[in-house]
This record gives C-alpha cells, sequence and structure tokens, in this order.
C-alpha cells in the first residue's frame, strides 16, 4: 500500500484550506507561482521512478537476503513503535549530512530553495536523493527490520512532516520538546545566520537537543525563508542541477589535487583555496535579500495554473491507473516539459522560440492522449490549449492598452 499516493489528496485540500484561512485572516504566505513551482517538483519527485532505478531498492534487497539478523518481529505496537524510533535517528543523520556534506545537499537543496514558508514547501521534494540517500537507512536491516516495515514508518514519518510547513501555528509549549512541530521546523528552513543549520528531526527534535543542533525560534529574530544562494529561477532543472553544476566546476578549476577530492565531502559553503581566491572580495558581499518575484500577467498566471494541473493529471494516471501502462517515461518527459515550460511563462520569458514551442507542446500532448484513448484526447487537449492561450489573451491585453 502506497500511503504517500493515498495521502496526496488530503495534501492538496490542506494546501488550499491554508491558502484559503490566510486569504480570510489577511496573512497570506502564498505565491502562485511559488506554489506552482514546488508542487512542479513535487509531481517530478513523486515520477522519477518510472525513469530511473531504485539504488537503494537494490542495495535493500540483497542485504534483506544476506543479512544474518531474521529475529523483528512485526508483531505488536512495541515493535513498530520502536521502528518508527529507530528510523527517524536514522533520518536524523541523513537530513544532516543532506546540509553538511556538498554531495548530499546537492540532492536536498531543492527542498529548501523557495522563499515561501507553507504547505506546498513540504511537497517540494528532490528527483535525485535515491543516488545516496539509502546509505543512511542501511543499518535497520542488519538489526532485521524487514523491507515492508522499514518502507511503512518511512512513510509515516514523511507524512508527519507535512503539517509542520506553516507560519499559521505558533509555538506550542511541551510539545516543542519532544516533537519536530511548525515553529522549530521554521528554523531549519530559515536562511538567517543564526539559524542555518539547525533542527533536522523529523518526528522528533530530541535527536537535536541530545546532539547540540537544536535551535529555537526567536522573537526578535523573523525567519527569513530560502537558501542563501538563491537560483532565482522556477525551472526543475537549474533547481536539481545548480549545486552539482557548481560542485563540477569547483572541482575542475582548482589545482589542488587534495582540495578537489575534498569538495563532495566539504561543507556546501567551502571552495578550494585557489578558487575561493578568484572570486576575491566581492564574494563576500552579502547582498540585501530579495525574494526572486517577478510579475506577471493574469493570462499567464492561469496557463501556469492549467499546465501544473496537467501535470499533476499526469503523474496520476501514470501511478493509479493501466492507462499510461508502457508510456511511464513518455509522462515523466512531458511533465518535465511542461515544468520548464511554466518556468519561462511564470519567468516573463518572451520570444517568437518560446511561442513556437508552446505550440508544439500542445501538438506532442494531444498526439500523446490521442494514441491512449479518444477519451483521454477529449479531457486532455482543451486543457492543453487553455495551457497555450496566455500569448493570444496577453496580445489582445496589449492592444487594449495600447489604445486605450
Amino acid at each position: 500500500m502506497d500511503l504517500i499516493a493515498l495521502a496526496v489528496p488530503f495534501f492538496l485540500l490542506s494546501i488550499v484550506i491554508e491558502w484559503s484561512w490566510g486569504r480570510w485572516c489577511g496573512r497570506d504566505t502564498y505565491r502562485l507561482t511559488d506554489a506552482i513551482s514546488s508542487l512542479t517538483l513535487g509531481g517530478l519527485s513523486q515520477a522519477r521512478r518510472f525513469v530511473a532505478l531504485g539504488v537503494g531498492g537494490a542495495v535493500y534487497g540483497w542485504l534483506a537476503s544476506v543479512t544474518p539478523f531474521t529475529t523483528w518481529t512485526t508483531e505488536g505496537w512495541q515493535a513498530w513503535l520502536l521502528a518508527f524510533v529507530l528510523y527517524d535517528l536514522c533520518y536524523y543523520c541523513s537530513h544532516r549530512a543532506g546540509h553538511e556534506v556538498k554531495l548530499f545537499w546537492a540532492a536536498h537543496v531543492v527542498h529548501h530553495q523557495s522563499e515561501d514558508y507553507n504547505l506546498s514547501t513540504a511537497l517540494r521534494q528532490t528527483s535525485s536523493g535515491f543516488l545516496f540517500g539509502w546509505i543512511f537507512y542501511t543499518p535497520l536491516f542488519f538489526i532485521g527490520l524487514p523491507a515492508d516495515m522499514l518502507v511503512t514508518v518511512g512513510a509515516l514519518n514523511l507524512i508527519y512532516q507535512f503539517w509542520v510547513h506553516t507560519e499559521h501555528v505558533g509555538e506550542l509549549g511541551w510539545f516543542e520538546y519532544v516533537f519536530v512541530s511548525p515553529s522549530n521546523h521554521r528554523v531549519h528552513h530559515a536562511r538567517n545566520a543564526c539559524y542555518l543549520d539547525r533542527n533536522y528531526g523529523g518526528v522528533f527534535i530530541v535527536w537535536d537537543r541530545l546532539f547540540g543542533s537544536y535551535q529555537r525560534e526567536l522573537r526578535s529574530e523573523p525567519c527569513v525563508y530560502g537558501i542563501t544562494k538563491p537560483i532565482r529561477s522556477w525551472s526543475p532543472l537549474e533547481a536539481w542541477l545548480h549545486v552539482y553544476r557548481d560542485m563540477i566546476s569547483d572541482m575542475w578549476r582548482t589545482r589542488n589535487w587534495s582540495e578537489r577530492l575534498r569538495v563532495p565531502f566539504s561543507h556546501p559553503a567551502w571552495k578550494p583555496s585557489d578558487v575561493d581566491a578568484e572570486a576575491g572580495p566581492a564574494a563576500l558581499t552579502v547582498a540585501p535579500f530579495e525574494k526572486y518575484d517577478p510579475q506577471v500577467s493574469r493570462a499567464r498566471k492561469v496557463s501556469g495554473t492549467v499546465n501544473l494541473i496537467l501535470i499533476t493529471l499526469l503523474l496520476v494516471a501514470a501511478q493509479q491507473s493501466q492507462l499510461l501502462q508502457g508510456y511511464e517515461p513518455y509522462a515523466w518527459t512531458m511533465m518535465l516539459w511542461l515544468g520548464v515550460a511554466n518556468a519561462a511563462l511564470l519567468s516573463n520569458y518572451d520570444s517568437a522560440l518560446f511561442r513556437v514551442q508552446e505550440i508544439v507542446k500542445l501538438l506532442v500532448l494531444g498526439a500523446l492522449a490521442a494514441q491512449l484513448s479518444v477519451a483521454t484526447a477529449v479531457a486532455v487537449i482543451p486543457l492543453a490549449l487553455t495551457g497555450t492561450l496566455w500569448q493570444w489573451f496577453e496580445r489582445d491585453a496589449e492592444v487594449a492598452n495600447a489604445t486605450s
């Protein structure tokens, strides 16, 4: 049973409720463009399994077959509770490494790029964590934890973390001493110097208190969200690749072999000495923080929202039905294409080439839908057409403005 897939409708309903509550009480924490970016990355993360082999699954399967320990039982709530606690300890180690080691940060950084903090941020997930994230959970197999139990407690751990991504819940008294809460997790997502690299727990904040990484949210220091080196882009490709790209660049540019080998295992802020020297004093200048917030027309916002709906429909169709069986890689490619095109659309990118590719995107998606069934084509093609109509509505608005 895929608990994450079952929880998705609850996640989406909660996002609508949080947005509505924020609008009603005059504290709206959403921007449409940022939320679309986060939800797109979340959808692509879920769809990653269509095109990439599960490295962790293969290793876990091998470990399960060779481990001599088979005494762990799934009978009784005590065993499940212990497994849940031990999984969260492994998650703490994984999460801490994801912030303090560049190779792991390259995958995890996606979750922290949003400069807003709301429930859509919780769904902003990486698509490359499968490469190395499995390493931190292998001890659970050596103590005989069954694979199905690991998957279940892992899903429950992730589902718990959803609700703490909100600004609408304050401190919760004694709860803050034991569990991860919205308040102490806001600290984790903040880019303020006093909050960096703090509060790594998934469910239990006690690990941070035990291992010296706890920081309370301070009234005198409001959280500013995002990463210290903003990507200033809505593109999923930029979100995925920018730290890998910078890491490879540093390894290529340095002439010191020991420092070259150190780069992937260094702190994310560290650079080789000769590369850091090349950057000069300007690299130390910290510009005032300003959210990446290109202003776009209503037509583009509508089209961007429709494209997000199409991404979601492709994901659901590939996961929940036989409709796209055999077409999963095409579905993922189309989702990525929609995501990259949406990034350009919501960044006010404009050119004749971009407008042409919007038409090509419509034709390709329509052809894929028609290949599946008439009913699918009837449902998808009008949505896809709506996703490309922004250019005509925008031109009409420009003409109206010019003649008024």
